[in-house]
């Protein structure tokens, strides 16, 4: 999807999909204390007691014993066309393989008695330091996988202590999602209004949203086939809540053939963005502003000469041009590119500890994780969510030790060799 990627627990509801099932968003969190003056840092909780004394979001549902196991509880819990909605990638999804096996071509070379016990994984990422090198990357339209939604995941990115990027297609309100507390960082498309693009801005930074993330790889809409084969449309409470009423009527207009999710963004985003226009946002923009959807290096140093904070490698999950190569392959290269100048995040294909400790040995400063983390969402809702996030720090916390990393910047020294 368009940056899909992209609460409390309750009793289960009928189907994730009836709207009987939505309630009030955010009417279940309880009161979390917040640090207004600048980002939370927290040590990832354990699992077992992020769900100890719960109820659980879902009946039976039980942390799985790694992140990536939340995909085939997501399968078995969502409807086929919302499971390929997420899923799948565009064309033949050559890019979306492509992805993971960038990444397992990565092998790091751990070093030895290096005495760690207990390593930190505190980071520096934009506007602050956080509790893991990590944020949750922008993903739309997140109630349909769970009325939870955006509330529950940015709340779980609250309680892990790491950045939450509340997506332009987000299906809940921005003002919401910031209002859960924690670090929001607000995904900008560039849209057909100009004004509408300003208001959006102004709207997040009035909400408190800490960041601003410019998706600029989705001039069109990738030709996501699976979507075209289900003729996928959103379910009425589904919308695309920060958008005025009525801009969202495409994507809920069912039609063989034809993804009406695609026709609804061709209809209101604007295919020609250029380095005029990220120009006039960093002007306007006195939060720290990352680029997502960089994959050629040239590319990463102009943004950098423009004066953003953070470029992030990215293929769009592999949902954008098929035939891109994975975000992996090319991170190296971007980071010797644009140097100190800015940070270099990665995004796409991340699927638990050892992946993130591999971008970190490739240079990056952190990565983004999507979809395991809408699994996880599907699978338990904001607990789900939050039982993902706490096996991801638990797997990373492993892999540091195991690499003789006592923190990140340990594992930025180590030394990698592609192909096993």
């Amino acid at each position: 999807m368009a940056d899909l990627r992209t609460t409390d627990p309750e009793p289960a509801a009928p189907h994730p999909l009836d709207p009987a099932d939505i309630t009030p968003t955010g009417a279940r969190l309880g009161p979390h204390p917040h640090d207004a003056a600048g980002p939370i840092v927290a040590d990832a909780p354990n699992p077992v007691d992020l769900v100890a004394g719960r109820e659980p979001a879902e009946p039976g549902f039980v942390p799985p014993a790694s992140l990536a196991d939340f995909a085939e509880l997501a399968r078995a819990a969502l409807p086929a066309e919302v499971w390929d909605f997420v899923a799948g990638g565009s064309g033949t999804e050559t890019t979306l393989a492509a992805n993971r096996a960038a990444l397992d071509r990565v092998a790091v070379l751990p070093r030895m008695l290096a005495g760690v016990d207990t390593p930190s994984t505190e980071a520096a990422l934009p506007g602050g330091r956080y509790a893991l090198p990590v944020a949750v990357a922008p993903m739309a339209y997140q109630r349909l996988l769970h009325p939870d939604g955006e509330v529950g995941l940015a709340a779980a990115a609250r309680a892990a202590g790491v950045p939450y990027v509340a997506s332009t297609l987000a299906s809940t309100p921005v003002e919401e999602v910031a209002a859960v507390g924690g670090t929001v960082w607000f995904q900008l498309y560039w849209l057909r209004d100009r004004g509408m693009v300003a208001d959006l801005l102004d709207r997040a930074l009035t909400a408190g949203c800490a960041g601003l993330m410019v998706t600029v790889d989705v001039p069109v809409l990738g030709r996501r086939l699976r979507d075209v084969r289900n003729g996928f449309a959103l379910p009425p409470h589904v919308t695309a809540a920060n958008l005025p009423g009525g801009r969202n009527d495409l994507a809920h207009q069912g039609t063989p053939g034809v993804s009406a999710v695609a026709a609804h963004t061709g209809a209101v985003f604007a295919p020609a963005l250029s380095w005029a226009d990220l120009a006039w946002l960093r002007e306007r923009t006195p939060v720290p502003l990352l680029v997502k959807g960089i994959l050629d290096p040239r590319d990463a140093v102009r943004a950098a000469e423009v004066g953003v904070d953070a470029v992030v490698v990215s293929n769009h999950g592999g949902r954008q041009l098929d035939g891109a190569p994975g975000s992996a392959a090319v991170l190296p290269e971007v980071v010797t590119a644009v140097g100190e100048r800015c940070a270099v995040l990665l995004d796409s294909g991340v699927r638990g500890g050892t992946d993130v400790l591999r971008a970190l040995a490739l240079g990056a400063a952190g990565v983004l994780v999507g979809r395991p983390l809408l699994w996880a969402l599907a699978a338990g809702g904001r607990a789900g969510a939050e039982a993902a996030l706490a096996l991801l720090a638990a797997e990373l916390r492993d892999a540091f030790v195991l690499s003789g990393c006592a923190d990140p910047a340990a594992a930025r020294e180590l030394r990698t060799r592609t192909g096993g």
